[in-house]
């Protein structure tokens, strides 16, 4: 490539700190829900930023924002690029953000340069990614790819119980869901640029990471049921605890992932809820939620599968009554070929070593690539902190991704046709 991106370090620098000052909490935690005042002060800003760049822009109804940078060939399927950027409470300022205005300098490098797209360019914003406000994650993304219909969004509703056509109407998104789902082939392809999320690179001192794989998480309720009693007035023998029934579930779910026979497989139970929750006396129903993850989905459902069926074995010895609810089983997502071959290309034309990986978290990348060949970028993050107010990527981190970003856009922009899969890519020598 003969493409040579000018990165503006200090300026990428600049625009994440002021898109952290649009905030429900001061910094350096940051909290935007969204459709909150906060959430839409920061689109106000990303919007003006995304005109000054000569880019075309478009919201759709469910909020999700487009800035495109036209092409010679505007009738082809669009390159991508883009994350997200409403945060939990408490979190910091680097989560999705690095992939927005990383993917903003990344296309304004390439302008200064008078490169030319072939394909036209496009930066998303996607819409809730994280699942604070509506108990689901990706949402903008689950629904452009067709994972979630108009009729499930309706269904929604916050804490409040506010439904989410209530709430988006208010925050002035008042077009038709039935026109959020992209058609059939929008995009040639789809790069998101995002903090690791974990100490890896960090640690083995490599600057990018090149995502192969995105785990997938499922989620299960568990509600278990037993019998109360003082704690000092029903013996031992006579006991129907329902948290001692948790209790053993929560290990033994550890105990099925650690024994998967892969290191990618996690399960975690971050959510337990106790009645009556009170010191003297015996907990007689307790509710559980539960979250498996792996890129291999079979091997990740059949740890399920072992979950369920301790759940039923230790309730039934235990005499408690249980339930298991799937909330979700999203599918594991593979990275597609010739995007990683363009990614490895461009950290070859930077100079920069990078790491094939996988991803255990997961993002917008995992719902685009059910629609397009997909594969995400990491940087890395201090200590592999994120989702808290210490979350930290440093500025020539930042930059050196954007860098790859920006040539890997541009070969993928160049494609007059897109490429059948072919052998995978392997890692530049060190």
């Amino acid at each position: 490539m003969l493409v040579r991106p000018l990165v503006d370090q200090e300026r990428i620098q600049r625009e994440i700190e002021t898109l952290a000052a649009f905030s429900e909490t001061p910094k350096p935690a940051i909290t935007r829900v969204v459709y909150t005042k906060p959430d839409l002060e920061a689109r106000a800003y990303l919007k003006q930023l995304f005109l000054e760049a000569g880019l075309q822009v478009r919201e759709d109804a469910l909020g999700n924002l487009f800035a495109r940078w036209e092409g010679s060939a505007p009738d082809l399927p669009v390159v991508a690029t883009g994350s997200h950027i409403d945060a939990i409470p408490y979190a910091g300022m680097y989560d999705g953000v690095v992939g927005v205005l990383g993917g903003l300098e990344a296309i304004r490098a390439l302008q200064r340069t008078g490169f030319k797209p072939f394909r036209s360019i496009e930066l998303l914003v996607f819409a809730a990614e994280e699942p604070t406000r509506f108990g689901i994650g990706c949402l903008g993304s689950r629904a452009l790819a067709g994972v979630l219909t108009p009729e499930s969004l309706r269904l929604l509703r916050d804490a409040e119980g506010r439904s989410l056509e209530e709430v988006r109407w208010e925050a002035g998104y008042m077009g038709s869901l039935e026109e959020v789902l992209l058609p059939s082939g929008y995009y040639a392809a789809f790069v998101e640029l995002h903090i690791e999320q974990g100490p890896v690179l960090e640690q083995e001192g490599i600057p990018l990471g090149v995502v192969t794989a995105i785990a997938a998480p499922a989620s299960l309720q568990v509600s278990l049921e037993g019998a109360g009693g003082h704690a000092g007035g029903v013996l031992m023998p006579e006991r129907r605890d329902a948290l001692c029934a948790a209790a053993e579930i929560i290990l033994g779910v550890e105990a099925f992932a650690k024994n998967s026979g892969s290191i990618n497989t996690v399960a975690t139970t971050g959510f337990c809820q106790v009645y009556p929750n009170a010191v003297n006396s015996i907990p007689s129903q307790v509710k559980l939620e539960i979250d498996v993850r792996d890129v291999e989905q079979s091997r990740r459902d059949q740890v399920i599968r072992q979950i369920i069926q301790g759940v039923e074995q230790v309730c039934t010895r235990r005499d408690i009554r249980y339930s298991v609810e799937i909330i979700n089983m999203d599918p594991p997502a593979k990275s597609g070929s010739e995007v990683l071959k363009a990614l490895v290309a461009a950290c070859g034309d930077a100079g920069v070593r990078f790491k094939l990986m996988v991803s255990r978290a997961y993002h917008d990348a995992l719902f685009m690539a059910r629609i397009a060949p997909t594969a995400m970028l990491f940087i890395p993050c201090r200590g592999g902190v994120s989702h808290r107010p210490d979350e930290y990527a440093a500025p020539e981190d930042i930059a050196r991704g954007v860098h790859v970003l920006a040539l890997a856009l541009a070969r993928l922009s160049l494609a007059q046709e897109r490429e059948s899969p072919k052998d995978e890519p392997t890692p530049l020598e060190d």
